[in-house]
């Protein structure tokens, strides 16, 4: 069995078919779990979303010394990869893939709600030239797919070509897949499950709660 399995529904979708990431969701997603441990659950799935989305990363070579030979290992590309948080959650995820992809160039992105349109509106973007680079867009939550889509527009405006776009997310709705599926054909996301489907106040269930709020220790 493949540990990363196309979603039936969704070919743009990539779902983490292992044991692990199954338990480790389960005991982020109980409503007991404290801050603490909420946080290192958050973590194991930051690393192994970070994996699967970097397998098809053409790998290079650099020369290094061992304590007994000198040889080319192997090494990620170069330019480096790039982080994309979209804040704030999105620290609970890239904040974990530095420890993967240390020598990564790190990008924020803050979107609020308009409260007329409802649309996403920018009030943060601080993103590197992304030319050339595989980037890793991270938001725990893909629930309408507002701000993603938003997100990822600008990602693309800072030079990013949508084949070198991976989207890692924790949990991700029926709803949010399509609608950047329709928008962002090319961008493939990784997610550790696709839920049942939004409520009308646009959470997901059976969800999480507030992934940011969790994990910053912020009432909830």
């Amino acid at each position: 069995m493949s540990l990363v399995a196309p979603h039936a529904r969704f070919p743009t979708a990539r779902v983490l078919a292992h044991p692990v990431v199954a338990d480790v969701l389960s005991r982020l997603r109980e409503h007991a779990t404290p801050t603490m441990e909420f946080r290192r659950h958050m973590a194991v799935l930051a690393k192994a979303l970070g994996l699967a989305a970097t397998l098809d990363l053409e790998a290079t070579t650099r020369s290094i010394r061992t304590p007994l030979d000198v040889m080319e290992a192997p090494a990620l590309p170069d330019p480096a990869p790039a982080i994309v948080a979209v804040l704030r959650a999105g620290l609970a995820l890239s904040d974990h893939l530095v420890d993967l992809m240390p020598d990564a160039v790190l990008g924020q992105v803050g979107l609020r709600r308009d409260p007329e349109t409802l649309e996403a509106v920018s009030y943060l973007t601080a993103l590197p030239d992304l030319a050339g680079r595989p980037v890793l867009v991270c938001d725990p939550m893909l629930a309408t797919g507002g701000s993603l889509s938003r997100t990822l527009e600008l990602v693309m405006a800072h030079g990013a070509m949508a084949s070198q776009v991976r989207v890692l997310t924790v949990i991700a709705a029926p709803e949010g897949l399509a609608r950047v599926a329709t928008a962002f054909p090319e961008v493939v996301i990784y997610t550790c499950a696709v839920d049942d489907r939004l409520d009308e106040n646009a959470y997901i269930r059976p969800g999480l709660g507030d992934a940011g709020d969790r994990y910053f220790g912020t009432p909830h």
